[in-house]
């Protein structure tokens, strides 16, 4: 006698909203916890510490609602149906297949989900701060061959899941693959500190390493892992799934220096700003442009008019006067709108495009395994087919709304934060004089018998000084643009004071937004199953957040004081190796995959911004380097509190043992 199918039970409209508007809820306010604590406290800092104000604070505003709506629909559709259909696959082929099938999907696998973690997108938008003359190498890379930085990323976290899965069925220790890839690292990069072109991608390389183990790359992995730690045996080992992670951090960064050293004698050496744009350099440098229009547009952003008549010769394109502009966004002219218009279609069209081929390319490898290799029968596939919409849909909402909100805010706070110990331009407040009269300009001599030129203002009923420059005066329309400035806010007799300032904001924010990622609680719950209560959910989410604060902490202060990235990363990971010896194998692969969740896709992109955006006001010649610090100090952490913990079990068995004698 066969069984009855099941009925499906109909719901009205209303029935159905009020059965999913609690699930909904629920889901939103998971990612609104994970975002809320650190956006209110960039933009505390801002507008209340530093006293400047959210420039288009509703774009902002816009672009943050889109990261939560797209995360939420992104991880929604990763549950349903990219983590379900990895588990499947994961499951199933270690049982049909040799290992040496399952190590090449696992080399395809983290190739392509790399190029769909929402993070890695933000690679691409970090090459316009940087300058062609001051970095030539990662300008190139960058701007000219960023597919080629996303290729290499992925290829190393596709060796670092072969090499994982590897692990997993001969259950090899983690702590040689650390000796190895750790101690290679050191080397390339200390040597890489010595050679200026290669000197100024190392940030970029290891916070390659930080970008990759977001919210696709570690379900995926992990499900992989645990169905070929089944297949062994060693499922039960406590450990499983532990040291892709570290693995999938340390060798993208050895790929991205590869990939530099590959293209080191394409780029010519780093110059000054005035011999970068002469005649006899132009063939030299239309190697880091993708074509001439390129380097045209360049020119002609970058260079003065007699610059450009030397560098084109008799073919100089015609250009208007350098004279600053007013903000085209406050002129209020009819053609605003309809430019916004095309561009907000031009962002939706991109990202969406970029959305459904990164996610695309990830699951059509899994549906051909699963029915070629696995063979076994779909279960829930309409699930599994929504889930990947969703993941379509959230992966381009998100990437929208990174670069309408989170890059803009983590950008501005970046370029404002140098307030506090220097005087900076706010581009955003500039103020256009129209009828300018020269005549009412004045002078004032300051204790060093130096001239200062001043005229006045009156504006909403109060007068103030505005210093005059010359070359900001237009005297055929009569305009006068004048860009107002902010600082140091403290300290002005020192600026020490202003960037003790700024450190500390960088150690709080990394604290804070640490403890706020809800990847971490997942950790510290594991752990402190696997460890049997020994290590304490709240003692691990604390260390790792005072790791990351610190690591934070101190990759600003590289930027502000412009310190070479090796001194600071060479010594703790030199420690590192000292202290992976010393621990023991379950600390080793819980600490090292500490750092793997302090990066998530909210931090990675307001991070990114921060330094780069710091970098651009304090003259620095690249703003990377802070989620590399961010990523190393939390491993020391948490691999220090282990020691601390395996000396006190040690102390305890042997009290326990002599009271017994």
């Amino acid at each position: 006698m066969t069984a009855k199918k099941p009925q499906r039970i109909k719901l009205g409209a209303r029935q159905a909203m009020a059965l999913l508007a609690p699930y909904v809820k629920d889901r939103l306010m998971t990612q609104i916890k994970s975002v809320w604590l650190i956006i209110l406290y960039l933009v505390f800092f801002q507008v209340f510490i530093l006293k400047i104000k959210i420039f288009e604070a509703s774009v902002v505003a816009v672009g943050i609602g889109l990261v939560v709506v797209g995360l939420t629909f992104f991880m929604e559709g990763l549950f349903l149906g990219l983590m379900r259909l990895g588990s499947l696959v994961g499951g199933g082929l270690p049982k049909k297949a040799s290992i040496w099938i399952v190590v090449a999907f696992a080399l395809v696998l983290g190739f392509l989900a790399t190029l769909a973690e929402p993070s890695i997108q933000v690679l691409q938008m970090a090459g316009t701060s940087v300058k062609p003359w001051e970095a030539p190498l990662l300008f190139l890379l960058l701007n000219k061959y960023p597919h080629y930085l996303v290729y290499s990323v992925g290829s190393g976290v596709g060796l670092a899941v072969g090499l994982g899965m590897l692990r997993f069925y001969y259950s090899i220790s983690l702590k040689p693959f650390i000796y190895v890839f750790v101690g290679a690292l050191v080397l390339i990069t200390a040597w890489a500190n010595f050679d200026e072109n290669m000197k100024s991608i190392i940030g970029l390389a290891w916070d390659c390493g930080a970008v990759t183990t977001g919210p696709v790359t570690v379900p995926l992995v992990l499900a992989l892992g645990i169905g070929v730690s089944r297949m062994v045996g060693s499922v039960e080992s406590g450990t499983t799934g532990f040291g892709v992670v570290t693995l999938a951090s340390l060798l993208p960064a050895i790929c991205v220096l590869g990939l530099g050293l590959f293209f080191n004698g394409s780029a010519p050496e780093p110059m000054d700003r005035a011999e970068f744009f002469t005649a006899e350099n132009r063939s030299k440098i239309e190697r880091l442009f993708k074509d001439g229009d390129a380097l045209t547009q360049y020119v002609q952003s970058e260079a003065d008019p007699e610059t450009q008549a030397a560098f084109f010769g008799n073919n100089a394109p015609k250009t208007a006067p350098s004279l600053p502009v007013p903000n085209p966004s406050k002129t209020g002219s009819p053609a605003t709108a309809s430019q916004a218009g095309i561009g907000m279609q031009q962002l939706v069209g991109k990202n969406f495009a970029a959305a459904f081929k990164a996610i695309g390319l990830l699951t059509i490898p899994l549906f051909l395994v699963f029915f070629l290799l696995v063979r076994e029968a779909l279960p829930y596939p309409d699930e599994i087919l929504l889930g990947i919409f969703f993941c379509i849909l959230g992966l381009a909402t998100f990437s929208i709304g990174i670069e309408l909100g989170l890059d803009k805010l983590g950008t501005q706070v970046g370029n404002k934060l140098p307030a506090a110990f220097k005087a900076i331009p706010i581009p955003e407040e500039d103020r256009t004089i129209a009828d300018f009269d020269p005549d009412l300009v004045k002078t004032a001599i300051s204790e060093d018998g130096r001239k200062h030129h001043f005229f006045f203002v009156e504006k909403n009923g109060k007068v103030q000084s505005i210093p005059y420059d010359s070359a900001a005066f237009d005297p055929e329309t009569g305009k006068y643009y004048y860009t107002p400035t902010k600082g140091p806010l403290f300290g002005s007799g020192s600026p020490l004071a202003g960037v003790f300032v700024v450190v500390l904001f960088a150690f709080i924010m990394g604290y804070g937004a640490t403890l706020a990622e809800p990847a971490l609680n997942a950790l510290g719950i594991t752990v402190e199953e696997v460890t049997a209560g020994t290590f304490k959910k709240s003692f691990l989410m604390q260390a790792v957040a005072i790791g990351v604060g610190a690591g934070i902490a101190l990759g600003v202060t590289k930027i502000v004081l412009a310190i070479p990235l090796a001194w600071i990363l060479l010594p703790p990971y030199v420690l590192l190796l000292v202290v992976t010896k010393l621990s023991t194998e379950e600390f080793v692969n819980i600490g090292w995959d500490s750092a793997g969740v302090t990066t998530g896709p909210i931090t990675v992109p307001l991070v990114l911004a921060m330094g780069l955006g710091i970098g651009s006001q304090v003259g620095v010649v690249e703003g990377f380097g802070i989620l590399a610090s961010a990523s190393v100090f939390p491993i020391l952490s948490v691999l220090l509190f282990g020691l601390h913990i395996n000396r006190k079990r040690k102390a305890a068995l042997e009290e326990d043992a002599s009271a017994e004698t």
